[in-house]
């Protein structure tokens, strides 16, 4: 028996098999289909923030690496403000075919439950986790032309004028992290809000604000070319980028190591196979020397892929920020 008689029995069973399916009242068969011609058109990633974040920065990598693998085109839309309501609003109005993804981050599907009293949408019943990508540390900057040369220097000068010195900070997250570093270090500063971290960088280089808190990836450009301070990295060891830029556990600010991390989700309701499908993807991306290329240029840290972890990972740090939330007395809006 060829080949072709093979195909074609296979495909006269299967649609008997359909049929005896549909007869009963049951249909996992187009799931099944779904799976096996699943991409077959452009995927859109969405970013929650303006252009220019870490965000987007490896969404587009992401993208890229996905669209090499599958052979179809992907398309990476940022749309910030509203707190990221505006992008996973995006995401939750389209079809639910998994070709609208939502390269989200901790502030959307995890900070902004512990900073909100209510949320638009539930990041744990309304998105479905697919992986892991980063987590980016954040690095305190100040302008250039700024008299503190140290992060004790602002500390020391913060204590002395309470509730003078203002600190930029970009999205939920971000504006959590500032919080955090307020209480730790006992001051009372001005918080001034902004839509992300690029305009918080923004904001610093052009003296709105004392200082900054900004992810490595916005903010280590201008840091390298001089044009604005790092005082310190919120991380156990200096960055390989900037290893002239001291920790801040080196500044005497103990235990302030909160780091903005991002990942990719899908709107509930997409089959099952296209979530696995995907998942196994981008597990495969991130197992790539392009990947670990990626994340050494960025100074970054990959995260664990998968489902499961990436679940885990988003409930635990749902509870960390509640409990820094309490701690930090920091009023829900």
């Amino acid at each position: 028996m060829s080949l072709f008689n093979i195909d074609i029995d296979r495909r006269h069973a299967l649609r008997k098999l359909s049929g005896w399916v549909a007869a009963l009242g049951f249909s996992p068969l187009p799931q099944a289909f779904a799976q096996d011609t699943y991409p077959s058109k452009t995927i859109r990633f969405v970013v929650p923030f303006p252009p220019g974040s870490g965000a987007e920065l490896t969404a587009r990598f992401m993208g890229q690496k996905l669209s090499e693998l599958t052979g179809q085109p992907v398309v990476v839309e940022p749309k910030g403000g509203g707190n990221g309501f505006i992008g996973v609003q995006a995401v939750l109005s389209a079809p639910r075919d998994g070709y609208t993804l939502f390269a989200g981050s901790n502030s959307t599907i995890a900070t902004n439950v512990a900073l909100f009293k209510k949320l638009p949408y539930d990041p744990l019943t309304d998105l479905v986790p697919i992986s892991l990508f980063i987590r980016s540390p954040i690095v305190l900057i100040v302008p250039l032309n700024s008299p503190y040369r140290t992060l004790r220097e602002f500390i020391a000068a913060a204590k002395r004028e309470p509730g003078k010195l203002t600190i930029g900070s970009g999205s939920a997250g971000y504006q959590m992290m500032g919080a955090m570093l307020a209480e730790k270090a006992g001051l009372d500063l001005l918080p001034v809000p902004y839509k992300s971290s690029p305009d918080t960088v923004k904001a610093v280089l052009g003296g709105e604000v004392s200082i900054g808190v900004a992810d490595v990836t916005s903010a280590l450009p201008l840091v390298q070319s001089a044009k604005v301070r790092a005082l310190a990295s919120a991380t156990d060891k200096r960055l390989l980028g900037t290893p002239d830029v001291p920790t801040a556990r080196e500044e005497g600010l103990l235990d302030f190591t909160p780091a903005p991390w991002n990942g990719i989700m899908a709107p509930a309701g997409v089959p099952k196979p296209i979530i696995d499908k995907l998942s196994d993807l981008f597990a495969r991306i991130l197992a790539s020397p392009e990947a670990a290329e990626f994340y050494a240029k960025q100074n970054v840290e990959q995260l664990p892929s998968g489902q499961e972890a990436m679940r885990k990972f988003q409930r635990e740090e749902i509870e960390r920020w509640k409990r820094i939330a309490i701690s930090s007395k920091i009023e829900q809006q």
